[in-house]
């Protein structure tokens, strides 16, 4: 009798249920150690690997890439401070086309405003610029002429001339920034480039000495440095 009423139980039990039953703590047990002792499979060792290296990569890739296809133009920055254009390693440049004093005097820029929904006749911050740069006579020897900022627009250009160039910029705190602002130097560079500029100053009577920036231009705007010439000396990047 004992066996029909254990073998009708078993009957109404569904498999699901009939395994719990059977299924002790020590099976848990050994069922998990044999899981986590279980080998990854290699992708997924792999793919966060492949992800991190991709993102390392990406950076020097883009600037090779502006190497590669851009357009090499001169830029001028704005008169420095030879106390303040060195911080530590770093060299820290401002441009005369990242003053907002400069932007609004070319053609584009109230109509770039119009659109803007800044209060007054301010951008609002986060503004792309693309400022369109044309190239400049040079005589082909000692330092080369800035190229000059002709016009302004919120649009990449798809069109220019073959002496022209546009520099995507975006607008914060009152300045554009291209990305081209601050730059490392070698320790072995930084008391020579502090000489050149303080000797610069001196020659111009006591007027903060300008530097000049050679970088290229790809088609979508974006810049890497290449080199500066401080007084008639050029250093690169």
């Amino acid at each position: 009798m004992k066996s029909s009423a254990s073998d009708s139980k078993n009957k109404s039990l569904s498999p699901e249920a009939e395994f719990s039953e059977k299924l002790t703590f020590r099976d848990y047990l050994i069922a998990s150690e044999q899981k986590s002792n279980k080998p990854l499979p290699i992708w997924r060792l792999i793919a966060p690997l492949l992800i991190q290296t991709g993102l390392i990569m990406a950076v020097p890739a883009q600037a090779l890439y502006t190497d590669m296809t851009g357009k090499t133009v001169i830029l001028q920055t704005a008169p420095v401070n030879p106390n303040s254009v060195q911080q530590g390693n770093s060299l820290a440049l401002d441009y005369n086309i990242s003053r907002t004093a400069t932007l609004r005097r070319l053609p584009g820029w109230e109509t770039l405003v119009s659109k803007g929904r800044g209060s007054g006749r301010r951008l609002p911050d986060g503004t792309n610029i693309y400022v369109i740069l044309q190239e400049q006579f040079s005589s082909g020897s000692g330092v080369p002429r800035a190229w000059r900022p002709v016009r302004v627009t919120g649009d990449r250009p798809t069109s220019l001339r073959a002496n022209q160039a546009a520099l995507k910029g975006v607008y914060q705190d009152g300045f554009v920034n291209y990305g081209l602002e601050t730059y490392y130097i070698p320790e072995n560079q930084r008391q020579q480039i502090n000489n050149d500029i303080r000797q610069a100053q001196r020659n111009r009577r006591g007027q903060q000495p300008p530097i000049v920036v050679k970088a290229k231009v790809d088609p979508q705007g974006n810049a890497v440095p290449i080199s500066m010439w401080v007084r008639d000396r050029n250093y690169r990047f």
